[in-house]
């Protein structure tokens, strides 16, 4: 596995974790996830995202790892899964559940699969994380082959991590593969939940879906939540969980308990208000909600 000569992980001065891919630093940005709970929407998790910087300003994520050939993707992605959770032990609070994208295009042969997981392992060992709060975000879409994806789901399961299913509806969806895999989440295409939130029939066929993965023992998840209209949607098609800027844009990882106690407030430095009302705010606070992070460039 090729990896850049100036690629490592430090300990910046406030407590938060930075990795250097030269030419570029890494860093770790947090969307919360909101779950559902009599009339409430609380803060249960969070999503861990990368953020590329070159020479001080940020470069898309998409656009760095589509400059990268496969054997480095392997390496940064690995890096990455490292940053994270080092940065989730720093900053998050110790019951949130830490999703991490996994990539199965680049994830070609079992060796690379083990060396990912091993990583990932000794790393929770390291910061005292449970495997359990660890959900691996896959796609259904892109893959080497079916038999890949059946193979990296069940190494990542047999290591103690929960599965997701990302951008379930986003092109043909095969609920077969689905009930195949049996993750733990499905997440939901935004662009798809949106269009299927603008009639009846939509709404129709979204309640439905979510009811027969909750048949299943499958939990469910809408991405790309933008307005305050879709959170009331999505309650009543029964969903357990949402995530998008009407909700909190993802905010770059920041540890300072000396500035929290200070303040008094959470992890993300919110001031002045107590754990629980800053993570919890009764379905139509969307005022409330959207004041918790700041859009990340």
């Amino acid at each position: 596995m090729a990896a850049s000569s100036g690629s490592r992980i430090v300990r910046q001065e406030g407590g938060t974790w930075e990795a250097s891919w030269a030419p570029f630093l890494l860093k770790t940005a947090f969307q919360p996830i909101f779950e559902f709970s009599d009339g409430k929407l609380s803060i249960v998790a969070y999503e861990a995202l990368l953020r590329p910087f070159r020479d001080g300003q940020g470069s898309p994520p998409m656009a760095f790892f589509g400059g990268l050939p496969l054997t480095e993707r392997i390496a940064v992605e690995n890096l990455s899964h490292q940053m994270h959770l080092l940065n989730a032990a720093a900053c998050l609070p110790a019951d949130a559940q830490i999703f991490v994208n996994f990539d199965p295009s680049i994830f070609i042969d079992h060796a690379v699969v083990e060396t990912a997981i091993r990583e990932m392992r000794l790393t929770l060992a390291r910061t005292g994380v449970d495997p359990l709060r660890v959900v691996c975000e896959v796609t259904e879409r892109e893959c080497v082959s079916q038999e890949t994806l059946f193979a990296l789901v069940g190494s990542l399961k047999a290591s103690g991590f929960r599965i997701a299913i990302d951008d379930y509806g986003a092109e043909s969806s095969d609920m077969g593969r689905i009930r195949d895999l049996h993750p733990d989440i499905v997440k939901f295409d935004g662009d798809w939940v949106s269009r299927l939130m603008a009639s009846a029939p939509g709404m129709a066929l979204l309640a439905t879906m979510v009811s027969i993965f909750s048949e299943q023992g499958i939990r469910t998840l809408f991405e790309g939540i933008e307005e305050g209209r879709q959170i009331e949607l999505a309650e009543s098609a029964g969903v357990d969980f949402v995530q998008g800027f009407a909700l909190a844009h993802p905010e770059m990882a920041v540890a300072n308990p000396a500035l929290i106690e200070k303040t008094g407030g959470d992890k993300f430095g919110q001031p002045g208000r107590s754990p629980r009302s800053a993570n919890t705010a009764t379905i139509g606070e969307t005022r409330h909600i959207r004041t918790f992070g700041r859009r990340v460039t």
